[in-house]
């Protein structure tokens, strides 16, 4: 099977498996998506979930996270782990969005990656959750499927991205690294994925397995 024809196997078959490509962090506008994204890196959402009522409730915008005392901030977002880290980012990019782009959560991806603590799989959910752009989110889940199911040859994230929009029309991003990544998390797991009840199985090349 060519790449291509196996490229849209692979579509055809997961997209209808995961048919609501909508964050599973809790937001209710684009600076709270930015906040809980940021906040995920290396945590659960599910953990970031319980985190941010208690924080939006207390800092419900950039002008008020801008000038969080950072022992407090701190405290808030303790158990999402890094939280000295995320802390100084999410009082600079609140510093920056008040500074650089009047209170608004920018939608272009050399606006989001600018902001401190923002990379490309940051920036994608973003535009493609609140702002409905075309962006394909790669993280660990969609760059390991991309290795094992052949796509490319290393676990690269930029490299994957790069296959994925080669492979797939703009139209076509936000559904198949949504789907990619449900399948990375209930299947084809890192640790012994589950190939017994894989609809790709038959053709997966199962490469780095």
């Amino acid at each position: 099977m060519d790449r291509a024809t196996w490229a849209k196997l692979v579509y055809t078959t997961l997209v209808p498996l995961y048919p609501n490509p909508t964050p599973e962090l809790h937001f209710a506008n684009p600076f709270q998506l930015l906040v809980a994204t940021v906040l995920s890196a290396q945590c659960t959402d599910e953990r970031v979930n319980l985190v941010t009522p208690a924080l939006f409730e207390r800092y419900p915008g950039p002008e008020a996270l801008a000038e969080a005392e950072e022992g407090e901030l701190e405290r808030l977002i303790y158990s999402t782990g890094f939280y000295h880290a995320k802390a100084r980012a999410l009082k600079d990019l609140s510093r920056t969005i008040l500074r650089d782009f009047g209170g608004q959560v920018p939608d272009t991806m050399e606006a989001l990656t600018s902001l401190r603590g923002v990379g490309r799989k940051t920036a994608s959910v973003i535009l493609s959750a609140c702002y409905n752009k075309p962006a394909l989110i790669v993280d660990t889940h969609v760059s390991r499927l991309c290795l094992r199911l052949g796509f490319t040859g290393n676990r690269d994230p930029e490299k994957a991205e790069q296959i994925l929009a080669e492979l797939y029309g703009h139209n076509q991003w936000i559904s198949i690294g949504h789907a990619l990544n449900q399948h990375g998390r209930n299947i084809c797991r890192s640790r012994k994925p589950d190939c017994n009840h894989c609809p790709l199985a038959m053709h997966c090349p199962k490469i780095g397995l």
